[in-house]
């Protein structure tokens, strides 16, 4: 006979945070909402931990290396896409591993018998205006000269004037020695009044190119979200078909964290997969999923999950429940595996961080989520709306709108997130629809409204910090007349876009 679950299958939406004592010190500039992206055992600090409690989605209409560049300033973390070939999504990790990394290898370079013409198309072709000169042209050559915007004006030099002619020489320039620390680079920056500085070794070696604006960049976004290089975090999707060939793609490109991309991930393919990455590359960081109760959790915990993702057809674009009847309430979801993960915690001294993944309809959710045991979440109607999605910013019925596509959608037929192990696999048939997202703007603005917002109700709830939400959090089932009291009601709501 089948088994019956007795928990309800229930939304973020049936439930509201009840307030708690409000102290002196909940105010929202004292809120801290870092949280740990990957396993850790008790008493240590885990290996990545993010700024603030969300990446973006494993999706083509959201997770490209400009997101992950603008959430990584932001503090957050993105995966990129899977669906695509390897090489491409390699070349997208390595340009967020790129750019901004404190000491940044010159990748643009040029000899002194290149000429102006060489210059404006290496600048076009790579977007930088900073351009070392060194004897063969290479990223370590004897470092001859660089070369800036203000050495020369392309409207009136002739394009054949060698670079030798209006480089800046080395005898001119300013230089760091290698093996100073990014503070001691900056401070010569700042004392010099440079815009960039090259690191050399003893051999006049060009080895690294420290930037101004790199500096400038980090105090402007203090959450940002880098590695001990000043390097920006960044992780990247995989699927349970060509794991073998995929995974060292990325992790030479510089991924910090993977994550399995499926619609059901208590899959003996999850497992393979998870197994095969952990004998043969026992440093990288994998992240499984998703599942929505106990055994799932368990199944991939033991497998060497280093995160579990939580949620089946909750996603705004995704239609798995009404396409198979598989599923589950994301609140209910949530906190079955929060119970799980805390038993395993409490059994084992090792923590498996939570990620939410779908159901987040309004920013109050979010903190739902978190309260109920969710350490971050993942999320891609949010991120698609934004400039730096890379999807198309396009007018309908007179509103600008952004595309988002599920990634079982006929249009990205990312059918390795469905397999089931079949030889004939491919896309049967869809768990994704195609649609639009109302247009919002710069992710930062809005990301500070959000978290705005979450820090007000956490101050609200009594907690500063999110284990402490996790922890105290009071929260009450909701009937369906008190969703409507919540809500304007028996007033005529004023019309604010008119001049009335």
């Amino acid at each position: 006979m089948a088994h019956f679950s007795e928990d309800i299958s229930r939304t973020f939406s049936e439930y509201l945070l009840i307030p708690s004592l409000t102290t002196k010190d909940c105010v929202p500039h004292s809120v801290d909402l870092s949280a740990p992206l990957v396993k850790y055992k008790k008493g240590e600090l885990p290996q990545i931990k993010l700024n603030i409690p969300m990446v973006s989605a494993i999706m083509q209409s959201v997770s490209n290396d400009g997101m992950a560049i603008e959430l990584a300033r932001n503090g957050g973390l993105s995966f990129i896409y899977g669906s695509q070939p390897i090489d491409k999504q390699a070349e997208m990790v390595a340009k967020v591993k790129k750019y901004k990394a404190g000491f940044v290898v010159s990748d643009a370079n040029v000899t002194i018998d290149h000429t102006l013409q060489d210059v404006m198309e290496l600048k076009a072709r790579t977007g930088h205006s900073t351009i070392g000169v060194t004897h063969d042209g290479s990223s370590h050559g004897k470092l001859l000269g660089i070369i800036s915007g203000r050495d020369y004006r392309p409207s009136k030099d002739d394009p054949s004037k060698k670079v030798s002619e209006f480089m800046t020489p080395y005898e001119q320039m300013v230089t760091g020695s290698f093996g100073i620390t990014l503070n001691e680079a900056n401070d010569i920056i700042w004392n010099n009044k440079l815009n960039a500085l090259p690191i050399i070794d003893e051999n006049r070696c060009l080895k690294y190119i420290v930037f101004r604006k790199d500096y400038d960049s980090h105090k402007e976004n203090p959450l940002e979200l880098s590695d001990a290089n000043k390097r920006l975090y960044v992780g990247a999707g995989i699927n349970t078909r060509d794991y073998k060939d995929r995974v060292p793609a990325l992790l030479d490109a510089g991924a910090d964290v993977l994550c399995i991309d499926s619609s059901d991930g208590f899959s003996i393919w999850q497992k393979e997969t998870l197994e095969y990455i952990k004998a043969n590359y026992p440093n990288a960081l994998v992240g499984a999923g998703n599942v929505v109760d106990k055994e799932g959790f368990d199944y991939l915990v033991q497998a060497g999950a280093d995160f579990i993702k939580v949620g089946i057809g909750g996603g705004s674009i995704c239609i798995t429940r009404e396409q198979k009847g598989i599923g589950r309430g994301q609140a209910t979801a949530i906190i079955e595996v929060a119970k799980a993960r805390n038993e395993y915690y409490e059994k084992t001294g090792i923590y498996i961080p939570l990620c939410s993944d779908g159901g987040i309809a309004q920013d109050y959710h979010m903190v739902l989520a978190l309260a109920m045991g969710a350490d971050f979440l993942m999320m891609g109607r949010y991120f698609a709306r934004f400039d730096e999605s890379p999807t198309r910013k396009i007018m309908v019925n007179g509103n600008y709108m952004k595309e988002y596509w599920g990634e079982g959608s006929a249009r990205a037929r990312n059918w390795q997130r469905y397999d089931m192990g079949s030889e004939n696999s491919g896309l049967k048939f869809e768990e994704g629809v195609d649609s639009f997202v109302p247009y919002a703007g710069k992710l930062k603005d809005n990301l500070a409204v959000t978290l705005g917002k979450v820090k007000a109700t956490m101050c609200s709830c009594g907690s500063t910090s999110l284990p402490h939400l996790m922890e105290h959090a009071k929260i009450t089932l909701v009937s369906a007349t008190s969703i409507v009291e919540g809500g304007a009601h028996d007033v005529i709501v004023r019309d604010t876009n008119t001049n009335s």
